[in-house]
């Protein structure tokens, strides 16, 4: 298993009441799966996205990556991690003003003192059909356009699983489709992709639909297909 998890548990403390974020998420998800994880607002999910991410800690249990227990890791150890083996899609992009899409894909690999690092960059931005946009900066992108690139970023370090959270919620039905298309031509490549959304056009379009409340991962649906 790619990702696998133990007994989660995260709770949050809201003035003088203790909420549950995740209570005892037990989770396997294997190499080349398409999940979405579903739920309404309060229901664990993102919670459960930022520990996958090695973005926050559980309070207790266990979370293996790539079957390394990174649960207990140092901060310094989990931002390793991060940038070797997690790609990360965002709703609102996190792209940096007056930059170039160019230089928003490469920073990644600045970061880690990557050699090549401009010429990897242009790959992945090809790979999302934005070869042609690369000298643009944000404001001269279009909203998928502006997410093609975050997505381009996501693979421009060659990691082991993308997670994407929200990745349509602010575009509309026709680029949201085309987005959608990215994400699927990257699984049908062998990508690992985890997506939460509130959207059902996401999880119709995965093979695999995990359903949270409550802090809990009350359904685990899997098509016959996937």
């Amino acid at each position: 298993m790619i990702i696998s998890t133990e007994n989660l548990v995260k709770t949050f403390t809201i003035g003088s009441s203790t909420v549950h974020a995740l209570d005892g998420v037990d989770l396997q998800i294997r190499e080349r799966d398409l999940v979405a994880v579903t739920g309404a607002s309060g229901s664990g999910k993102t919670t459960l996205m930022n520990i996958i991410g090695c973005l926050a800690r559980p309070d207790s249990g266990k979370y293996f990556l790539n079957g390394e227990d990174v649960s207990t890791l140092s901060k310094d150890k989990l931002a390793e991690i991060r940038n070797r083996s997690i790609g990360f899609v965002f709703q609102s992009y996190s792209l940096l003003a007056r930059t170039s899409a160019l230089e928003n894909v490469e920073l990644p690999l600045l970061y880690a003192g990557i050699k090549n690092s401009k010429e990897k960059a242009k790959h992945s931005l090809d790979i999302v059909g934005l070869a042609e946009r690369m000298t643009h900066e944000p404001n001269q992108l279009s909203g998928g356009e502006r997410q093609r690139v975050a997505i381009a970023r996501a693979l421009v370090t060659e990691p082991s699983i993308i997670l994407a959270d929200e990745p349509t919620g602010n575009l509309d039905s026709k680029t949201s489709e085309e987005i959608l298309g990215i994400f699927e031509k990257l699984h049908d490549a062998g990508m690992t992709i985890l997506v939460v959304s509130h959207d059902p056009e996401i999880a119709a379009r995965c093979g695999r639909v995990i359903t949270m409340k409550d802090g809990k991962i009350i359904e685990d649906r899997r098509k016959e297909s996937a």
